[in-house]
């Protein structure tokens, strides 16, 4: 039995209720493929905890 674990799952719907409620939840959708790209960097690169792929993220989605 093979089972997928999905670490960008989590971080990525934290990110989308903050973008929810400030308010800019069109900005998230038009923006996911870049997000999920970025994130799926980071976690390439050995990063793995939830948290600071979340703040990663928000901070990714405020630049652009």
């Amino acid at each position: 039995m093979n089972a997928s674990i999905d670490i960008l799952e989590k971080p990525i719907a934290r990110i989308k209720k903050t973008c929810d409620l400030l308010g800019i939840s069109s900005d998230f959708e038009r923006r996911l493929p870049a997000l999920e790209a970025h994130l799926k960097t980071l976690a390439a690169n050995g990063e793995t905890r939830e948290e600071r792929l979340a703040v990663s993220g928000m901070a990714f989605m405020k630049q652009s």
